[in-house]
């Protein structure tokens, strides 16, 4: 089979759960809002996998390396070629004492009897034959040439010498050819013949096709004739990558040796193919090959340090397996685990690691596709970054999330459901019916549904699932600023996370159920800034020393100057103010809080006040922090404060917001 590395489009076919993306994305937004970097969120993702949240395990490129880690070590101690090696020099060392008792025998023999002709002519041949074996070679090619060319004394002898060459001949065409294996005997001269002959005819296509000549009537000759040594193949690629990863398999299988033993099985592999006629052909295709297929790296050689011998063919599929898990090893272990993930070719996974494995590649391929077809993700330039649909997918989640925790949630407040209010102008759009919900009912679209389930025909019988309800949309309009403390504590006490999460959620909410009202972030440090909700998941702190609540207020208020009908601004700190704008701009900071900062702070508060700005603090920590101040603004600003966990944060801000809004 050929052999491929490379970019794989994971299947129409391949079984995989569309939640993966919802899965990947959600836990994706986990760990960039807590490190602010998507590029190496996406990495530890990829690396580490994910639990869906049925429980289900996907494996992540980490395991899938620590399985092709084991692997390869599996193999490397199975095969040995050396061992094989070995295996044919004993088998030779019997053959020799074999011989040897033979002439032992004639000897004794012809000592016993009262001819004395016969013992002279026995002891010249036992002498002989002792000078012929003295002199040969202790290489093992050279020894097995020398005893082609040795007449045995024992028939026994001889017959396990030419079963020895038998297998090993298979052996060495076995280690090139798949179809040799179906040889049962040594190969006779036709069956030589038709593979020099299919070696002769695909160096000369390799030739023909680096000219730039027409190869297809060739290649259908070609597989005509010798289409059963390349059963899979489609096209003359394919035939050469069969070939060429055998050959490099086969070299890497001599590179694995010590120069003396690889130059020793050189040698005998060469001395074989010549005894065979095939060498010259060989040595032409290998060098054609390796012209033809400079991907692959010819040189490459393994730790085959097994305990057991193993055939050459043995070795050399092992060394093209060996070949297989390096590639894969480089993919899995690839610096960028989003770019490398892609080339990671499912079959080689499956060949090597099993069908567990690639039906974990094939989930994190699709997934990660998922995330860049339905446009959550991108890539600008060298840099992963989250699509304002991505953010917004985030924030649904967010919001979900909430409200689920809100069901749940025996202690806070009793509105669990963000509702429509209806009196106001009738949207363009309509939703499924849920019990309990007004009864406006949109029956074009009712009546579509019903005929899309039970097909063309009356009557048309209507069931609950069937039902389309208008929506409408509030009249009552608002503008909300929510100002998010960034100051070096938020994220020292991990409160910065589920602040976000709580913005994109309501920012999410306002976006989608009430399209007319304002919403801003602001975040605030040092200074105060304006931020795009885009923003939001890859906002970090601010190291600057300060909790500038003045410049958070004055710009809040400064960008809702236009709005009208109720405003408010949500806080979430997790401290008192620390700092504040000087009369030329600065930002002034002391610890601990400063009369003056403190009274600026109060003067912002009352021109919130005035403007009929409504404050709303969550303030987090009650435990570390003493909120005396956010207490009095409170109190002059006539909104609310809630001291609450960060694990609450969310569902507090979404209760009182829904609440607050439904109530207007």
């Amino acid at each position: 089979m050929a052999i491929r590395y490379g970019f794989h489009r994971v299947g129409d076919d391949d079984e995989f759960d569309d939640l993966d993306v919802e899965e990947m994305l959600r836990m994706l937004a986990d760990d960039f809002m807590e490190n602010g970097d998507l590029e190496e969120a996406m990495d530890r993702l990829l690396r580490e996998g994910f639990t869906t949240s049925d429980g289900e395990r996907v494996e992540g490129l980490r395991d899938l390396l620590d399985q092709t880690r084991a692997k390869r070590r599996e193999l490397e101690q199975r095969a040995d070629p050396e061992g094989e090696m070995q295996k044919y020099r004993d088998w030779l060392d019997d053959i020799e004492d074999v011989e040897t008792d033979e002439l032992n025998d004639l000897l004794a023999e012809a000592d016993a009897s009262d001819d004395e002709r016969r013992k002279e002519v026995t002891r010249d041949l036992v002498e002989q034959k002792k000078m012929q074996r003295e002199l040969m070679s202790d290489r093992l090619a050279e020894r097995l040439g020398n005893y082609r060319n040795y007449e045995f004394v024992s028939s026994q002898a001889r017959e396990q010498f030419d079963e020895l060459m038998s297998e090993l001949e298979r052996d060495v065409l076995n280690t090139y050819f798949e179809q040799s294996k179906e040889l049962m005997g040594r190969p006779d001269s036709e069956e030589l013949a038709r593979m020099r002959e299919m070696m002769d005819a695909l160096s000369t296509m390799i030739e023909q096709d680096r000219r730039g000549e027409d190869l297809d009537p060739t290649f259908r000759d070609f597989m005509d004739k010798f289409g059963d040594f390349f059963p899979d193949a489609e096209n003359l690629e394919d035939v050469i990558r069969a070939m060429a990863e055998r050959a490099a398999a086969a070299e890497a299988m001599f590179n694995s040796l010590s120069a003396v033993q690889q130059g020793e099985l050189r040698s005998m592999f060469g001395q074989m193919m010549e005894n065979m006629e095939l060498n010259f052909s060989m040595n032409r295709l290998v060098s054609n090959l390796r012209m033809a297929t400079p991907d692959i790296d010819w040189n490459r050689a393994h730790r085959m340090r097994g305990d057991n011998g193993s055939s050459f063919a043995e070795a050399r599929s092992a060394a093209e397996q060996l070949g297989q898990l390096k590639s894969l090893e480089e993919f899995l272990g690839h610096a960028n685990a989003a770019q490398g993930l892609p080339e990671v070719d499912v079959e080689a996974v499956r060949r090597n690691l099993g069908d567990d494995a690639a039906r974990h590649v094939v989930r994190l391929q699709k997934a990660l596709q998922g995330l860049r077809d339905q446009g959550f993700v991108d890539r600008r330039g060298n840099r992963l970054q989250l699509t304002p649909k991505g953010v917004r997918q985030i924030g649904q989640q967010a919001l979900r999330d909430l409200f689920a925790q809100l069901r749940d949630s025996p202690t806070i407040g009793a509105h669990r459901t963000a509702t429509i209010s209806r009196g106001g102008d009738r949207e363009e759009t309509s939703k499924p019916w849920q019990p309990g919900e007004p009864f406006a009912l949109n029956l074009p679209k009712t009546l579509r549904n019903a005929v899309l389930r039970q097909g063309p025909g009356t009557p048309v019988k209507l069931q609950p699932d069937d039902f389309e309800v208008e929506e409408f949309e509030s009249t009552r309009r608002s503008a909300t600023v929510f100002a998010i403390d960034l100051s070096l504590s938020m994220a020292m006490r991990s409160n910065l996370v589920p602040a976000k999460k709580m913005v994109l959620a309501l920012t999410s909410l306002i976006r989608s159920k009430f399209p007319r009202d304002f919403v801003a972030v602001v975040g605030f440090g040092e200074m105060a800034q304006e931020l795009k909700i885009e923003d939001i998941p890859a906002l970090t702190i601010d190291y600057a020393y300060g909790t500038n609540l003045q410049h958070a207020l004055a710009l809040s208020r400064h960008l809702m100057r236009n709005e009208r009908g109720e405003r408010q601004i949500v806080v979430v700190t997790d401290g008192e103010p620390t700092a504040h704008l000087l009369d030329n701009g600065e930002p002034f900071f002391a610890w601990p809080p400063v009369h003056e900062t403190l009274e600026k702070t109060m003067a912002e508060v009352l021109r919130c006040t005035k403007a009929g700005i409504t404050i709303n603090t969550f303030a987090l920590d009650v435990e570390r922090s003493q909120f005396p101040f956010v207490e009095q603004i409170a109190k002059i600003n006539g909104g609310r404060l809630f001291c609450t966990d960060v694990d609450e944060l969310g569902t507090y801000a979404l209760d009182d917001f829904v609440k607050h809004r439904r109530e207007g």
